[in-house]
């Protein structure tokens, strides 16, 4: 009985000693599963500010008086800033900015196109670096016209150099419609400015431990709205009928005041870019 005495005491002995220790110890946080079932709550685009100069543009979206599809118009799926500057002491003058983050070296530009291909004369993408006096031409392509009003991508090709970071690139996309054989060509078309940019170190560690659909809301919440965008219209391409991708797809636009585009297809071009 006395032996059975003395291991209790000790036993106590050595869990009062080491219980503080136990307590102080801080929970490691284990990072979401890959496998894990991606959560179906809204995504929501944080805009970062806006570049203190430059990046004016125009994403379109006009009201169009010609064939196209409800009678819209060419647009670019990003975010737009609008900005007053002061120019004089009682002078104001409102900027629309045109710009978006990415961290890819070949990221992806998305565009609606509300026309049927018989109404398409042509169709051009160009991204310039204006970061000199004499800009520079990066890439210049003819695009595929869509079968049927829909959204596009653009994804710049890996055989030309990477954009590099911190650096403003200028991007143009360019539509010739004519809609009968009486009317002359009209074009329409949308610019902005893209910027890729090094995620921070705590990002750059959650990324490679998250699924694609988990990483939607951290580019979101980040502000990098180009790899959010691209992310998750790659995966609707794959799993179009997919509720929860539908439903994160309908909160991200919103979010980024596309509301209007949110319930148009997408349409995944089968012509390769030349």
């Amino acid at each position: 009985m006395k032996n059975h005495i003395q291991i209790t005491s000790v036993l106590t002995l050595i869990f009062l000693v080491n219980f503080p220790q136990a307590i102080a110890s801080p929970v490691k946080l284990v990072p979401p599963r890959p496998d894990r079932q991606a959560s179906a709550s809204p995504v929501k685009f944080v805009p970062p500010p806006p570049p203190d100069r430059g990046a004016a543009g125009d994403r379109g979206g006009a009201a169009s008086r010609g064939c196209g599809n409800n009678n819209q118009s060419l647009m670019a799926i990003v975010p737009v800033y609008e900005q007053t500057i002061n120019q004089q002491p009682g002078q104001t003058v409102s900027v629309t900015k045109v710009w978006g983050l990415t961290t890819s070296e070949h990221p992806s530009f998305w565009f609606f196109v509300p026309y049927n291909i018989s109404a398409i004369a042509s169709t051009e993408f160009i991204l310039k670096d204006e970061s000199q006096k004499s800009s520079k031409t990066i890439y210049k392509t003819t695009v595929a016209s869509p079968p049927t009003p829909g959204i596009i991508n653009i994804r710049l090709p890996s055989n030309i150099p990477p954009l590099q970071t911190e650096k403003m690139y200028r991007w143009f996309f360019k539509l010739k419609v004519k809609c009968d054989t009486q009317q002359t060509e009209q074009l329409q078309y949308a610019e902005g400015w893209i910027q890729r940019m090094k995620p921070n170190s705590s990002l750059a560690e959650l990324l490679p431990q998250t699924t694609p659909q988990q990483q939607i809301g951290l580019y979101a919440e980040n502000g990098i709205w180009y790899d959010a965008l691209s992310t998750l219209a790659e995966l609707r391409l794959a799993k179009p009928q997919d509720p929860t991708l539908t439903a994160q797809w309908t909160s991200l636009l919103n979010s980024a005041g596309l509301e209007n585009l949110v319930s148009q297809p997408l349409v995944n071009l089968s012509v390769p870019q030349r």
